[in-house]
């Protein structure tokens, strides 16, 4: 059995259907996890609730490389310590400098 990685995180469920969709049309296998917890959102915990797109370790690269020539805009990510939605390419926090946490694997 392969390894498999968190590829993103993303809180939209339609955007990551669509990358989903893009990367399976050039044949990278990509799985769905925590679809099903979106309808908690209120009641659970802010850090799960995404959807993440997992790949195989494998694929990871081509994947990113895929989502990279296509410019697909990373997702934004909230803060820990402040809750705050910082854009992707932040790795501080823009209200408190907090460090962007990493996803879990």
């Amino acid at each position: 059995m392969d390894e498999r990685k968190t590829l993103l995180t993303e809180g939209n469920l339609l955007q990551a259907h669509t990358w989903k969709g893009l990367l399976e049309t050039c044949g990278i296998c990509v799985e769905l996890k925590g679809e099903m917890l979106l309808g908690g959102v209120g009641e659970l915990p802010v850090d799960v609730q995404n959807v993440e797109l997992w790949v195989a370790e494998l694929e990871l690269a081509q994947a990113q490389a895929v989502l990279g020539s296509m410019e697909v805009e990373g997702p934004q990510w909230q803060c820990v310590q402040c809750h705050e939605m910082n854009e992707a390419n932040f790795d501080l926090c823009w209200h408190c400098s907090a460090e962007k946490s990493e996803p879990r694997n």
